[in-house]
C-alpha cells in the first residue's frame, strides 16, 4: 500500500460516510417537517416540543439516546481506523532492507541534491525504480526547506542540523514535480526538481551510467590518440589500485572507466615508450561526467616556457 492509497482511502471513507449521514439526516428532517407540519387540524400531543423546553425525543428519550450511542460508535471507529492508517504512513511498509532504496536529500537555496548509497550524486533530479519503497533522509544546508511531491502525497521537512526520515512508493513510471513547501527566500517559487521513476532495469542502467566515465585522449594539437600501444594506466582509490588499464582499454582515443562506488579516484596515464608525459589527475565519478585528457610529449612544457620567456623579453 502506498501513501497515495492511504490518503485516498481515508478521503473516500469520510466522503462516503459523510454523504450517507447527510442523506439520512436531511431525509429524516424533511420527513419530520412534513409529518409534523401545522395544518390546524392536529390534536394536542404531549410528545410535541414546547417552546423553551429541551425536547425529550419521545418515548422517554430512547431515540435521542440511541442516536447518541450510534454517533459515538461511528466517530470513535473512524478515529481509531484513521489513527492506524496514519501510523502506517509514519512507520512505512517496512524498514529499509534489500528491496528498499535509501536516498539522502539535501536542500539549499534554491535547489536539491540527492546522494545514493553507492556514492552516486544528482542535482535537482531524483531517479528511483517503480514499485519499490524509497526511504529518504532530508536535511538542509542554509535555511528551512520542505521537500515534497504532491502527486505521491509525500512531504518532509529539510532543516539545517537535523534529519527527517520518510518514505514513498511510486507505482507508475514517469516524471513528478518536486517542490519546496517552506517559504525560504526570493527563489522559493522556483525551487523545483524532477522525480524520475524508471523500471527496475532502467534504474540499474542509470546507476551504472552515473558510475561510468568516458575520457577522450588527445595530443597537444587536439588530435585523438589512436595508438593504444602507446598508453597504459591505473585507477587508484585512496591507497588501493582498483583497476589497471592495458593497451586493450585504449581504443579509438577513449578510456572508459566504470566503478562500483561513486567517489574521487586518481587516474594515472603513462606512456611505456616515453612518447607522452605521465599524467596523474583526480576524477570525481559520482554523476557520469565525461572529460577530455590532453597528453603532451616530453619537452612541450619547456618549449612553451621558453616561448613565454622570449615573449616577455621582447616586451621590455
Amino acid at each position: 500500500m502506498t501513501r497515495v492509497d492511504v490518503f485516498e482511502d481515508i478521503f473516500l471513507v469520510f466522503l462516503g460516510l459523510g454523504a450517507l449521514v447527510g442523506i439520512i439526516v436531511i431525509t429524516y428532517t424533511l420527513y419530520n417537517a412534513y409529518k409534523y407540519r401545522d395544518d390546524g387540524t392536529r390534536d394536542p400531543d404531549e410528545n410535541l416540543p414546547t417552546l423553551g423546553e429541551l425536547p425529550t425525543g419521545g418515548s422517554g428519550g430512547k431515540k435521542l439516546f440511541l442516536s447518541f450511542i450510534l454517533s459515538a460508535i461511528i466517530v470513535i471507529s473512524l478515529v481509531l481506523w484513521t489513527y492506524g492508517m496514519l501510523l502506517y504512513v509514519e512507520d512505512g511498509p517496512e524498514e529499509p532492507g534489500e528491496d528498499a532504496i535509501e536516498v539522502d536529500v539535501e536542500g539549499f537555496a534554491f535547489g536539491w541534491s540527492f546522494y545514493y548509497e553507492n556514492g552516486v550524486e544528482s542535482s535537482n533530479e531524483m531517479v528511483v525504480p517503480a514499485d519499490t519503497p524509497i526511504w529518504i533522509e532530508t536535511t538542509a544546508t542554509d535555511v528551512w526547506h520542505a521537500f515534497g511531491v504532491s502527486e505521491l502525497r509525500v512531504k518532509s521537512d529539510a532543516i539545517p542540523g537535523e534529519t527527517d526520515v520518510t518514505w514513498f512508493i511510486a507505482e507508475d513510471e514517469g516524471e513528478y514535480l518536486i517542490e519546496c513547501f517552506e517559504l525560504c527566500g526570493p527563489g522559493h517559487s522556483g525551487m523545483e526538481g524532477t522525480l524520475t521513476v524508471k523500471s527496475e532495469a532502467e534504474y540499474e542502467q542509470w546507476l551504472e551510467d552515473q558510475l561510468t566515465v568516458t575520457i577522450d585522449l588527445e595530443d597537444a594539437e587536439g588530435e585523438p590518440i589512436t595508438d593504444p600501444d602507446a598508453l597504459e594506466g591505473s585507477l587508484v582509490h585512496g591507497e588501493d589500485t582498483v583497476e589497471t588499464f592495458t593497451e586493450d582499454d585504449f581504443e579509438d582515443g577513449e578510456l572508459r572507466i566504470t566503478v562500483d562506488e561513486g567517489d574521487t579516484y586518481t587516474l594515472i596515464v603513462e606512456s611505456p615508450d616515453g612518447a607522452f608525459e605521465t599524467i596523474e589527475m583526480d576524477v570525481d565519478i559520482v554523476s557520469g561526467p565525461d572529460e577530455t585528457l590532453t597528453l603532451e610529449e616530453p619537452g612541450d612544457d619547456d618549449e612553451n616556457d621558453d616561448e613565454d620567456n622570449e615573449n616577455d623579453g621582447g616586451d621590455d
